[in-house]
């Protein structure tokens, strides 16, 4: 499939005064393995995108997952259950944490995934001694499936696309059953909002490295959309009062639903089944939540294809990050609009001078597919 032409933002990107929550960052730091995900100089990249630097924040690994997931899953659990039980307080472990919810067993928390999003609030369940029921969609590659279950999770394959499982999961929601989506409807937008909340740790991680390597914040910074909650949280950052970073949103050329609906100027659904390996995107509904940030946010959205997301992979491999195919479309966007188009590169104020930053945002979540695409093999063990 042809990818669409991008959307560039004929209006200056808004300025987003919404405050996150300051203790995001100090919650993820009481959790066990916790430490900054490196962010990785990319020369490789940057002389594809001609541009003086490109750093890669590298999200293969964070708190022994292989993706960010986990910080939007967590956050959004500990506030949900605060929020719904109030048993909570000050606390030092997860253990207190689980101590506390013990009065409210039996509990399950239920969500949709699409991989890496289910995996993680799988994780939190077990962490905090409760069930978890993940519903994916029936072309979920079994490595994923597999991964989920290794958490003690019950897997239900939905006949249909990730979104059929959204909404399958938002039947499961009762007094025991706590949903946990990273995307919104009609009536749920508490959960989604802490979800974005959660990922504001990234960010502000990659502030601190790049502050500590004295290097500026990046001109323009790729980010993934599926349905849309990190790239709010990317907006909410980059363009908080005092910045300046462009920011420019990927996804799929096959579950391109954000660029529908720029195009459009409202919410626009892109029917399934949106096949493509990017498989963490395949998203045909942008969350209503993270809409306004995106329609005013984004500075300009690509949708890519398979084919570019794999050489993103492999370049990206080349500057010593292994990433996965949802991972590398942030620079897979980037390679799509940059080289050779200087209508694009105007509109983004890039110059041969320019920095840029990229979220690789899953390591290799299905190693076959990733040696075969990567190495042209296939995995062993």
């Amino acid at each position: 499939m042809t990818p669409a032409p991008p959307y560039l933002n004929p209006a200056p990107p808004m300025t987003v005064t919404s405050a996150l929550d300051p203790e995001v960052l100090a919650f993820h730091r009481r959790l066990p393995g916790y430490a900054p995900t490196p962010l990785v100089a990319a020369p490789h990249l940057a002389a594809a995108l001609g541009v003086r630097a490109a750093w890669v924040k590298d999200e293969a690994r964070r708190l022994d997952l292989p993706a960010y997931k986990i910080l939007g899953a967590s956050w959004a659990v500990y506030r949900e259950l605060d929020t719904r039980f109030d048993p909570f307080g000050p606390w030092t472990t997860l253990e207190d944490l689980a101590a506390r919810l013990r009065p409210q067993r039996p509990l399950t928390l239920v969500t949709a995934t699409d991989g890496n999003h289910g995996r993680a609030v799988a994780r939190v369940a077990r962490w905090l001694g409760l069930a978890a029921h993940i519903l994916v969609p029936d072309d979920m590659a079994p490595a994923r499936i597999h991964a989920i279950e290794s958490e003690g999770a019950q897997v239900e394959v939905v006949r249909g696309t990730y979104d059929e499982a959204v909404e399958a999961a938002s039947l499961r929601a009762g007094d025991r059953h706590v949903v946990i989506s990273d995307t919104a409807w009609d009536g749920y937008t508490r959960v989604p909002g802490w979800v974005v909340e959660g990922y504001s740790t990234i960010f502000r991680e990659v502030d601190q490295q790049l502050a500590e390597l004295g290097a500026p914040q990046p001109d323009v910074m790729a980010v993934q959309m599926g349905v849309g909650s990190l790239a709010m949280a990317a907006v909410q950052h980059y363009r908080a009062p005092g910045r300046a970073t462009r920011v420019v949103g990927v996804e799929p050329a096959r579950a391109a639903c954000v660029l529908a609906s720029l195009r459009a100027g409202q919410l626009t659904e892109v029917p399934g089944p949106h096949v493509s390996i990017m498989a963490g995107l395949n998203c045909g509904k942008t969350s209503p939540l993270a809409w306004p940030f995106l329609r005013g946010g984004l500075s300009a959205a690509a949708a890519i294809s398979d084919a570019q997301a794999e050489a993103a992979m492999r370049l990206l491999a080349r500057d010593g990050v292994q990433s996965g195919e949802s991972g590398a479309a942030g620079a897979g966007g980037l390679l799509s609009l940059l080289p050779g188009d200087a209508g694009v590169r105007a509109h983004l104020g890039l110059t041969p001078a320019s920095s840029v930053l990229v979220l690789s945002t899953e390591g290799a979540t299905d190693p076959a597919a990733y040696a075969r695409i990567v190495h042209g093999s296939a995995a062993s063990g």
